[in-house]
């Protein structure tokens, strides 16, 4: 299924984590108290505390690109998105900090993630697959376990994610990217094998060579699958 994106919008802050060398210190808990949700938690946080001493990454300008086609507003809030999708696994840790204030870490603020399954579909409206959203803690944390999504159409791989702020109603979405080299190994197995796997799955998406290094995570291992994580500031 093709999505069509649109150009990028405006240039927000994003604060980019420092990738593999961060995703210790990045692991997290989600609330649901601090943001007025449509849909009661369907699941516990997974606490967790970062490691004493952990510097504050840099702050730096990234694109911000649109929500695009596929979002759908349900704040169905959960850590856990797969329904049961096959992949391989993976663990999204993120963190949300205010630029303005110092990389200030923002609690409260509702986080929204979604994306394609191993064989490029979305869920549609009646399904809910790989679509989810948590609320930060008083560390600025959330975690989503995921699966590595599948490629589609012209366009990287890619995770949408979209970050709330109740107090001030504004939005910031964006799109997070994997190491192509790890795609193209992880492509040629199941379940991401059922189809031919594009040579270069990142090089030949316009939005990509623009800004895809500042939005490329790190993953790790982690057991079965992977482990990434990513720092994002707004205004």
């Amino acid at each position: 299924m093709a999505e069509k994106e649109t150009s990028p919008t405006t240039r927000r802050a994003v604060l980019l984590a420092a990738g593999s060398a961060a995703v210790g210190a990045l692991t997290a808990a989600c609330g649901t108290s601090a943001v007025a949700l449509r849909t009661a938690p369907q699941q516990t946080s997974e606490p967790a505390s970062p490691p004493p001493g952990t510097p504050t990454p840099g702050c730096v300008l990234t694109t911000e690109w649109g929500t695009g086609p596929y979002y759908l507003d349900l704040d169905r809030v959960r850590s856990d998105i797969t329904d049961g999708r096959e992949g391989v696994p993976l663990r999204l840790d993120l963190t949300v900090v205010r630029v303005s204030g110092g990389c200030r870490p923002l609690k409260g603020i509702a986080i929204d993630v979604w994306h394609a399954d191993a064989q490029g579909t979305y869920s549609s409206g009646q399904d809910v697959f790989l679509r989810g959203t948590q609320v930060t803690d008083s560390a600025g944390r959330c975690v989503f376990r995921t699966i590595v999504p599948g490629w589609y159409a012209g366009l990287a791989p890619h995770i949408h994610f979209k970050v709330r702020r109740p107090d001030t109603r504004t939005e910031t979405s964006s799109q997070l990217f994997f190491p192509e080299d790890l795609l193209r190994r992880l492509y040629a197995k199941q379940p991401y094998a059922r189809r031919p796997v594009p040579e270069h799955p990142n090089a030949r998406d316009d939005r990509y060579r623009d800004s895809g290094t500042a939005l490329t995570l790190a993953p790790v291992p982690d057991g079965a699958g992977y482990r990434a994580a990513y720092t994002v500031g707004i205004d």
